[in-house]
């Protein structure tokens, strides 16, 4: 069990950070055990031959049996709109002894080999196999993921703006409850231990290959929850549900169809990938059923999100 104490109960005390570095890292998990990800399943099959070429012996050595990785690679983010260049760039400076302390973490007994040697020398190997493997297996989907983490962040907030604190972490895994002002994570290990928050705050990350929430291996790391982000079921899928006959005859096939779509909020660019059309024309669509009252929307960071309004969803009802 994990304990944080909120210096707090208040908003303030809480930030949410988006990071492609995080992603990176926690998708290495699913290489070595890609049985305990089903629905990363599409994406494995997809990059399977990019990563054909890349170190696979290098990437599968920084996580151990029970799914860790060192901590210095999955530093606390400080920005919803980070970018991963600047995030592996900020890890060359990572000092010789937390490299080794880390790496020793996660693999107590011995390190591999391909992890062995000058902490300095390791590092830069790392980066080099994190860097190829970003460029081959995330670029090209990484604006697709990033839509799914931003409406989720999207929506965390809404709902501790609206219920509070208590009332988000409730939703956010069932093993992660706020008790008056303490957070506490239980996990699977045995890991465990109490810090507060105080002075440093608590950054939520939202994340495509967490199951539930996790958190730093070590108490001295900033205090920083991963949990699942929503959405990941439909990330990878297209959408082939059909919309009512009524519906289609009142606004039209594809408004109809994008009506279906947005009970949460989602960007022009996720909706045109499930839709399989361009982003231009989803959003010519968008603007008019904004105009008639059926989508709101809402910028965050680059991106806007639409989803539906009261009237939307009373139209999808047929009520």
């Amino acid at each position: 069990m994990i304990e944080y104490e909120l210096a707090g109960n208040d908003l303030g005390e809480v930030r949410f950070a988006i990071s492609p570095l995080h992603e990176l890292i926690l998708s290495l998990r699913t290489l070595r055990d890609p049985g305990r990800f089903p629905l990363q399943l599409p994406w494995l099959r997809a990059t399977e031959p990019a990563r054909a070429g890349l170190d696979l012996d290098l990437l599968r050595a920084l996580t151990n049996e029970s799914l860790w990785t060192p901590d210095f690679l999955t530093p606390r983010p400080y920005s919803p709109l980070a970018r991963i260049e600047d995030e592996l760039s900020t890890l060359t400076s990572t000092p010789a002894g937390v490299v080794r302390a880390d790496l020793a973490e996660i693999h107590p007994a011995t390190l591999p080999s391909v992890l062995q040697g000058r902490p300095a020398r390791v590092l830069s190997r790392v980066l080099a196999a994190l860097r190829d493997y970003w460029q081959a297996c995330f670029e090209p989907y990484w604006a697709r993921m990033r839509t799914v983490l931003e409406a989720d962040v999207v929506y965390r907030g809404r709902v501790m703006a609206h219920t509070g604190l208590a009332a988000m972490f409730a939703d956010v895994d069932p093993h992660v409850r706020l008790d008056g002002t303490v957070l506490r994570i239980r996990l699977r290990s045995d890991l465990s231990y109490r810090t507060s928050t105080a002075g440093r705050g608590l950054t939520l990350t939202p994340s495509l290959f967490s199951r539930r929430g996790s958190v730093p291996i070590s108490p001295g790391e900033p205090p920083h929850l991963i949990y699942p982000a929503r959405g990941l079921g439909t990330l990878w899928e297209t959408e082939t549900s059909t919309p009512s006959t009524a519906l289609i005859g009142l606004i039209g096939r594809v408004r109809a169809r994008l009506l279906g779509l947005l009970e949460t909020p989602t960007s022009s660019t996720e909706l045109a990938v499930r839709l399989n059309v361009t982003p231009t024309a989803v959003n010519q669509h968008l603007r008019a059923l904004r105009a008639a009252g059926l989508l709101i929307s809402a910028r965050h960071g680059r991106s806007v999100l639409y989803r539906r309004s009261d009237l939307g969803d009373r139209l999808i009802r047929g009520t």
